[in-house]
């Protein structure tokens, strides 16, 4: 059973969840069951999910089976359970709850792809629509705080499956990044009565050194402190604090944003490990003035070592500048059918990074 434990020193929350330590082995006996070639994310392998929570089907489908777009399901191994009760107990100086939360896996496409980039744009949009959704259900929730959607691409990035997914956790708490977030944004608007992330944008477009799509509602970037060589942000221009809030017109341009980031990443760097992240409000909070939700995307090109582990400072050997600009220079066109990119000199050998695909999922 999962568990939350607090450090007592600084604070932060900890999940110790048992059940996680057997997904690998798992995961490998599954595939040699369904005779080697099959994949538990496929179409016509629902049976070897646990049953969903939400789906985007086609018309006349049954609930699980066939038939579906994006999918929904509880993790197999998760890390929390929303059928755990939100219970402090009691263990000599330390703070310790129950493992109450949500763990789902989003499955993005019922074919055996693996990369999100080569999704269609209208795919791509269906499971933006679905991040959506979650996180309206979620918020109704009242033992729950906060959510935070991700994805795993690649052996470095953590991924465990080949199959494009993401990933949804929900916490009774906001988690300490999040947290810092919040805390930094609230202190710089009371300062300056201004949003420190519609700042940023205004400031980005302005320079544009460090801009990498620039779209009407969106606006992509790498991060001026990026702690990860090529890192990018997304973020609407109009403050928007809860993603739950975003209409549909700013999630369509998200999902064109985020597809066109993607195969830029993939046509500089060759397909590289990463993880984006999704950042929005605590639930039930309403609008905030100082916070502006926002994604961001984490090539894995170099590892975290023990300096960034004992200290929490990133050394990233990459500029925000350089990678925004290589980013800028790769050529993508956008089609109706979706987007064809042509490769131009990549820059990972002159920047002493790691080159070619890095990822098992």
């Amino acid at each position: 059973m999962s568990e939350f434990r607090r450090d007592p020193i600084v604070g932060d929350w900890v999940i110790i969840a048992p059940e996680r330590a057997r997904r690998p082995q798992d995961y490998e006996q599954l595939a040699l069951r369904t005779n080697g070639a099959a994949c538990p994310f496929c179409e016509g392998n629902e049976q070897y999910t646990p049953p969903e929570i939400y789906a985007v089907r086609r018309s006349g489908s049954s609930p699980n089976g066939p038939g579906w777009l994006v999918r929904v399901v509880p993790n197999r191994f998760p890390a929390l359970r929303v059928e755990h009760e939100l219970t402090a107990r009691p263990y000599a100086m330390f703070d310790l709850l129950g493992g109450v939360g949500a763990h789902e896996v989003i499955i993005e496409t019922p074919e055996h792809v693996r990369s999100f980039a080569s999704l269609p744009e209208q795919q791509i949009r269906q499971i933006v629509r679905v991040y959506h959704q979650r996180l309206v259900d979620l918020a109704q929730d009242t033992r729950l705080a906060q959510a935070v959607i991700f994805k795993n691409v690649g052996h470095a990035a953590g991924a465990s499956l080949r199959h494009s997914h993401s990933q949804l956790i929900a916490t009774p708490f906001v988690p300490p990044r999040l947290a810092r977030e919040l805390r930094g944004a609230e202190h710089y608007y009371r300062d300056r009565g201004r949003c420190v992330y519609c700042d940023i944008a205004y400031e980005e477009a302005q320079r544009d050194e460090r801009v990498v799509v620039d779209l009407p509602q969106i606006l992509a970037y790498c991060p001026y402190a990026s702690r990860f060589p090529f890192e990018v942000w997304l973020q609407p221009k109009e403050h928007t604090s809860h993603f739950e809030d975003s209409g549909e017109v700013l999630l369509e341009e998200l999902a064109t944003a985020l597809k066109i980031v993607l195969r830029k990443l993939d046509t500089v760097l060759e397909e590289p490990a990463f993880n984006f992240v999704l950042h929005s409000g605590p639930f039930r909070t309403g609008p905030l003035a100082h916070y502006h939700w926002h994604l961001e995307i984490m090539p894995r090109l170099s590892g975290v070592a023990g300096f960034e582990l004992g200290s929490d400072v990133f050394i990233n050997p990459v500029p925000p500048e350089t990678a925004a600009a290589f980013l800028r220079e790769a050529e993508i066109e956008v089609v109706a059918n979706g987007i064809h990119h042509h490769r131009r000199n990549l820059p990972a050998d002159a920047l002493g990074l790691p080159r070619g695909p890095q990822h098992n999922s």
